[in-house]
């Protein structure tokens, strides 16, 4: 059974905020910050939220799931099928600025609230929400740690898969098979399995291919539970020696990660943990093949801020829960990427994803 979401620090947190943004009052249009902020997990809804008030607004097929989604919270549930606008007019009453999540909320949605509303300013807010969602609380890290736990067992599950003649899409599917069964509600995006030169593509999406000897292999995954997102990338090479560049570019990587991890500490600039892993791999003669940014957030979305890159700002803070995953992918060889979730602590970090990271060398 799900948890209650506890409403009243969350919604606390979002009113401290409006004498910043010149609001008196905030419509919260994005859903997954209506669920973060109400525990409503509908495809429909909408949220209005002043300091003494919470309405969520959903339709008709979520009269019994919203009242007991939100059961002993402070939060109003309205079923809106119509007269929207008379409602809002009510709730704006007193209101001179009216906070918008700027990325979520349509254009034809602001020109009706403008209609319905002139006398209230509009202020767009980016980010807002997003923000307050980094850090996070006992009851997500405890979410997250099982997602994390779900997806170590699958790739364990998946041990002896690692062999000559396995395709992508098999691992992937077997993957994906393992985290529902240990309990995941579904995967954290579509499953990435990658051999030999396919693992020079980033984000690859598996095919029929199937391994063979010396191939490197890429495996990015996660499990979603309780809404909140897992996410781990673990690089192999299926048989082959344990000369040549692709085992250099293994065990590159991997200290490159290592170094990176070794700076994640609360207070530490963002893009501190970026040059860390960058640069390992420039100096190895590899910065051209380091494609892409070194970390991002993760939570209820599997990509959230803060992101962890060489224009990065700001600082890491504890209860922040990143990725560190650097890469080197060469075109017509293959690609490596290690990765593991950690939770920001004021002495270090706290690992999410606990597979092991061992070359494999199955025949």
């Amino acid at each position: 059974m799900r948890k209650k979401v506890n409403t009243t620090e969350r919604l606390k947190k979002l009113t401290s905020h409006f004498e910043e943004v010149g609001c008196e009052a905030f419509f919260v249009t994005k859903l997954i910050n209506i669920r973060y902020l109400t525990g409503f997990t509908g495809s429909a809804g909408k949220l209005w939220v002043t300091k003494d008030k919470a309405v969520l607004f959903t339709d008709g097929r979520y009269a019994e799931q919203a009242p007991a989604e939100t059961e002993n919270t402070s939060i109003e549930v309205v079923i809106q099928v119509q007269g929207f606008d008379k409602i809002l007019k009510e709730l704006s009453d007193g209101v001179a600025g009216l906070g918008l999540e700027a990325a979520s909320i349509t254009w034809e949605q602001q020109q009706q609230i403008s209609e319905w509303i002139p006398s209230v300013d509009l202020v767009p807010t980016t980010g807002l929400i997003e923000k307050i969602r980094e850090i996070k609380d006992s009851e997500e890290l405890e979410h997250m740690k099982e997602a994390a736990s779900i997806a170590d067992k699958a790739l364990s599950a998946a041990n002896e898969m690692f062999v000559p003649g396995t395709t992508e899409k098999h691992l992937a599917a077997v993957l994906d098979h393992e985290m529902r069964k240990h309990g995941a509600s579904d995967r954290s995006f579509e499953t990435i399995v990658a051999a030999g030169p396919n693992s020079a593509l980033p984000h690859a999406r598996p095919t029929g291919r199937p391994f063979e000897d010396g191939d490197l292999v890429i495996c990015d995954f996660g499990a979603l539970a309780h809404g909140y997102h897992s996410d781990m990338t673990r690089s192999f090479r299926i048989g082959g020696s344990e000369e040549g560049q692709e085992n250099e570019i293994l065990q590159l990587v991997l200290k490159a990660q290592e170094e990176g991890l070794k700076t994640v500490v609360n207070g530490v600039a963002i893009s501190d943990v970026d040059a860390a892993c960058r640069t390992v791999i420039e100096e190895a003669g590899y910065g051209e093949q380091f494609l892409h940014s070194t970390g991002h957030g993760v939570g209820l979305e599997i990509h959230e801020t803060p992101g962890i890159g060489q224009k990065s700002e700001g600082n890491l803070k504890s209860g922040q829960v990143v990725t560190v995953e650097p890469g080197i992918y060469i075109s017509g060889l293959g690609g490596v990427r290690w990765e593991d979730s950690v939770i920001v602590t004021d002495e270090g970090y706290e690992l999410l994803t606990h597979s092991p990271k061992s070359i494999r060398l199955n025949s």
